[in-house]
């Protein structure tokens, strides 16, 4: 590559797509002093060197209604991005994750004939598919992170390259195991069971009693059993502290130790999410458990189109852990799953075998990673 300057529009909506995209930039800036980065981002990549034209600090968006009432904001964002792509042709665009707005931005590019790399795939193999077609005409190359999506583009006829999952290399406890143990006061004579009910508000509502009359049920029936529950940054003490004090279970809170909890753990109950990924990259035995309000149940049902929600059972396709969700989330399924998680060992080392299978098929090994796509495609 010429020493010439090239310059890349980089566009991330959301606090887990600011943070891969910051960690991309990072490894791309490391080996390529002559690459220039701005575009739409928030605080890690601004961190990273990426010079930001749009801040998406306040963009995030969950559910119709916060669409709504951002509606404003959002369209600015994209008008800004979209004169960018006009008026300032880059060199490349690159999208990550946030498929609404960024799907719209590939058309743009792709008139303005500008090169498309998308990174981190919106779930067209679970809903929109839709959009599969957008992504055809519009995007060169699709920079994946499962190892399913390759299959799933190529028989789209859409180019494609898995370059590992980032949360492979990001999910590292900080504590070694003992130091861990000691550090949350756990009897070592003990069964420790991990409490993960969410990072918003109405999971906690709906999942959270739900655990708790659990563990109840899992203490009266095995006294050897203690509890730690992980309270994500999103959800504020004064919210968890009417659930605690209702139970007569001593459950100790952690805030801000997600990898050192679940390490810990023995086994352990989680909302559906990114956690259930997270728990199997450390290899700890899981239930996955959902709640949603009746209507939202029946139109997930439709739209939905795979026959699994947790990511590691996607990702094996086979059911290699328990998910209970809606009627059958009740606390004796719940304990009964997990006592066979603690207690059943033939059980409780084959997930652990399938676990760790899932954690090595994420691993990029030798292959070409994400900054190796974006250096071959400004080439």
């Amino acid at each position: 590559m010429q020493n010439l300057t090239k310059r890349i529009l980089i566009s991330a909506g959301e606090p887990s797509g600011d943070m891969h995209a910051a960690n991309l930039v990072k490894a791309v800036i490391k080996n390529n002093s002559n690459v220039k980065f701005y575009g739409m981002g928030g605080s890690f990549m601004h961190k990273a060197g990426v010079d930001l034209i749009v801040n998406s600090s306040d963009l995030t968006v969950i559910g119709a209604l916060e669409i709504i009432t951002k509606f404003k904001k959002i369209w600015r964002a994209f008008n800004s991005m979209k004169h960018a792509i006009r008026h300032d042709k880059p060199d490349l665009l690159l999208l990550v994750d946030y498929p609404g707005f960024n799907l719209r931005l590939a058309k743009i590019a792709k008139k303005s004939g500008v090169k498309v790399l998308y990174y981190i795939s919106p779930k067209v193999w679970a809903w929109h598919e839709s959009r599969v077609k957008i992504i055809k005409r519009c995007v060169d190359m699709m920079a994946v992170i499962f190892p399913f999506e390759v299959d799933f583009y190529k028989k789209w006829q859409i180019p494609v390259k898995f370059v590992g999952n980032p949360l492979s290399k990001m999910v590292k406890n900080r504590l070694p195991l003992e130091v861990a143990r000691q550090q949350f006061k756990l009897d070592p004579k003990y069964k420790t069971i991990g409490l993960f009910p969410g990072s918003r508000l109405s999971e906690i509502k709906r999942l959270l009693p739900v655990m708790l009359e659990t563990a109840k049920i899992l203490k009266d029936n095995n006294h050897d059993v203690q509890f730690l529950l992980s309270q994500a940054s999103s959800i504020s003490s004064e919210v968890l502290q009417p659930y605690l004090q209702s139970t007569p279970v001593k459950i100790q809170v952690i805030t801000n130790q997600n990898y050192d909890v679940m390490q810990v753990c023995d086994a352990i109950i989680a909302a559906s999410g990114t956690a259930t990924l997270e728990i199997t990259l450390i290899e700890v035995p899981l239930v996955i458990i959902y709640k949603m309000a009746w209507w939202e149940a029946e139109l997930t049902k439709r739209l939905i189109k795979i026959p699994y929600i947790g990511l590691c059972n996607i990702l094996a396709g086979r059911k290699i852990v328990a998910e209970l969700l809606q009627d059958e989330a009740i606390p004796g399924k719940i304990a009964a799953e997990v006592e066979k998680m603690l207690y059943d060992l033939p059980y409780r080392n084959e997930m652990i075998s399938n676990l760790k299978e899932i954690k090595n098929s994420l691993e990029l090994n030798d292959k070409e990673g994400i900054s190796d796509v974006v250096m071959k495609m400004l080439r």
